[in-house]
């Protein structure tokens, strides 16, 4: 593969532009479109599911089947509760942080397009120092800047209106991105940057290849557990974000040491497929591509185990890419990363063989 660099200004740009378009759990279809459009030159065809999982597939006839995959949603509110005097209470949809809410624009999403609405907080000046209220759901509440519930609802807010952050794509020193819904719209970017180089370079896989972007994920691995039941894949390569441990109040006794820049981190958990996860390390080392270890406690948390533990069992592995301030609207990763875990998958696949079983007991 040429050495210069993978993301130029179309596939940035496709970048910017999916980060920036709202893709709460749930309601993922817009920003699927955006992906399947840019998709759509280095794939034969695609698949879509009731939910709104999407598939772009290379080679569909084959019977030995690979994924790769990311997840399409993002953490969000719900509308559950409005208050006489016009103000509304939330629940989550997803992982979302009540500790970041206060003084947070938000998009309230309706049927007549977006309401904007602030998510309000006690002034410091009234607050009792002695026994300060930390935020929670119980506590946070949207205005909108209405007077009572029925303008409230003349807007269009109701309960159940989906409720997301507005914060858009930036680049800070030169080679960290920041931008909510990095977790994990940047596996869906990653893998489709997969397809685009084996399209360019002209490789031909031996397999078919599903680039996977799944829905649901942040509310139990939901979208992933029907679309694996659909493929049946033989084997699935899953990329996601995991924690960058080193900065302040993460103990990297409980979470260990992954650090931005370091390269894409390789999973160590009872999902992940100990031979398929070999293939990984051996080509990272093969290709002088840098990487990370991580050792998962029981589960991996992420969509690798409902793809590992569908149908029969099937072969999977864990790729993550190393982000700072997870579940924020500023979470921030790593360009380099970025490119390395492109590659790594990449890589990976041209060294996976049709009918691989990655059995324990061949001899």
């Amino acid at each position: 593969m040429a050495k210069k660099n993978i993301l130029d200004n179309k596939s940035l740009e496709f970048l910017e532009n999916y980060l920036n378009n709202a893709s709460p759990t749930g309601y993922e279809w817009t920003g699927q479109k955006l992906w399947m459009d840019y998709l759509t030159p280095y794939v034969d065809e695609f698949i879509t599911d009731t939910y709104g999982t999407a598939v772009g597939v290379i080679n569909p006839k084959a019977k030995y089947k690979v994924v790769i995959e990311g997840h399409a949603d993002e953490i969000s509110w719900y509308v559950n509760y409005i208050t006489d005097n016009g103000l509304i209470y939330v629940i989550r949809n997803g992982g979302s942080d009540h500790q970041i809410a206060p003084s947070k624009i938000v998009n309230i999403h309706t049927k007549n397009g977006i309401v904007k609405g602030v998510f309000g907080w006690p002034a410091i000046h009234t607050r009792d120092k002695s026994k300060e209220e930390t935020p929670k759901p119980e506590n946070i509440t949207i205005d909108v800047g209405a007077k009572n519930k029925e303008e409230v609802e003349k807007m269009g807010v109701h309960v159940g209106c989906v409720i997301t952050y507005p914060d858009t794509f930036h680049i800070l020193n030169n080679d960290k991105f920041v931008c909510r819904a990095l977790d994990n719209r940047i596996g869906g970017f990653m893998i489709a940057q997969v397809a685009r180089l084996l399209h360019e370079n002209k490789k031909k896989l031996p397999f078919g290849l599903y680039i996977t972007n799944s829905v649901q994920e942040e509310i139990g691995l939901r979208g992933a557990e029907m679309i694996a039941e659909r493929i049946q894949p033989n084997v699935a390569i899953v990329t996601d974000v995991t924690h960058d441990t080193t900065t302040p109040m993460i103990d990297k006794k409980k979470e260990g040491h992954l650090e931005l820049g370091l390269g894409p981190v390789v999973a160590y958990a009872p999902a992940v497929q100990q031979k398929l996860r070999d293939l990984i390390t051996e080509t990272a080392e093969a290709k002088k591509i840098p990487f990370q270890r991580s050792a998962c406690s029981r589960a991996t948390g992420t969509d690798t185990d409902a793809f590992a533990y569908s149908g029969m069992g099937v072969a999977s592995a864990l790729i993550s890419l190393p982000l700072r301030y997870m579940h924020t609207t500023v979470e921030m990763v790593h360009r380099d990363d970025v490119e390395n875990v492109i590659k790594l998958i990449y890589e990976s696949l041209l060294n996976i063989k049709e009918n691989d079983t990655f059995s324990y007991f061949d001899k």
